[in-house]
């Protein structure tokens, strides 16, 4: 199957529709957690009244960075094309789907996501679980074997090959996980260059 012949496309948000503005380091340091230690799965294990701090804050953190959002080279032009075609688009997002939803007005493409296709860390298992992926192939009715998924890490990857779906990384200039990408895009103007 080409990917122009694919006809549901899920997109993750951060880093790849959008400039990757996320200082991780800094995150895990503000909240305590250790540099080696994933920040989702370590909020998840503390005490409720603690990770709802924490979760709080988060959210605060991240909103600030929504609103400021500037979208990636070429994911408007793509997510229109796509859009144009009548593809069916959603997101995959770890993060909450409220900001999803303020980041997509921030570069413009609110108008091309239905909110019940915008999947974020509420809504579902965070990546690289595939919940988020299968629940979307559910509300669609297809299998995964005929979605995409398209992000700018490893977790976008796993989530895509746990799935059963295809995969695409963007926006590295190198790939280094050759074995969970089924297409490789320097950028999202060179991605919507392949469909042709």
């Amino acid at each position: 199957m080409s990917l122009a012949q694919i006809r549901h496309w899920v997109f993750d948000m951060d880093g790849t529709l959008t400039v990757a503005v996320h200082d991780f380091a800094a995150i895990r340091e503000v909240l305590g957690i250790p540099p080696e230690d994933d920040i989702l799965t370590h909020l998840a294990a503390l005490p409720a009244e603690e990770a709802a701090a924490k979760h709080a804050w988060l959210l605060e953190h991240e909103r600030d960075l929504a609103i400021a959002s500037q979208p990636a080279t070429g994911a408007v032009e793509l997510v229109r094309e796509l859009h144009g075609r009548g593809v069916a688009l959603g997101i995959l997002t770890r993060n909450a789907r409220e900001l999803a939803h303020v980041t997509l007005e921030a570069i413009g493409l609110a108008d091309c996501f239905p909110v019940e296709t915008i999947i974020g860390r509420d809504e579902a298992l965070p990546k690289p679980s595939p919940d988020g992926l299968l629940k979307l192939a559910q509300a669609w009715q297809v299998a995964p074997q005929q979605m995409v998924m398209v992000g700018d890490y490893r977790f976008d990857l796993d989530c895509g090959r746990a799935a059963g779906a295809r995969t695409v990384l963007v926006n590295l200039p190198a790939n280094p996980w050759p074995q969970l990408t089924d297409w490789h895009a320097r950028d999202c103007a060179a991605l919507q260059r392949m469909l042709g």
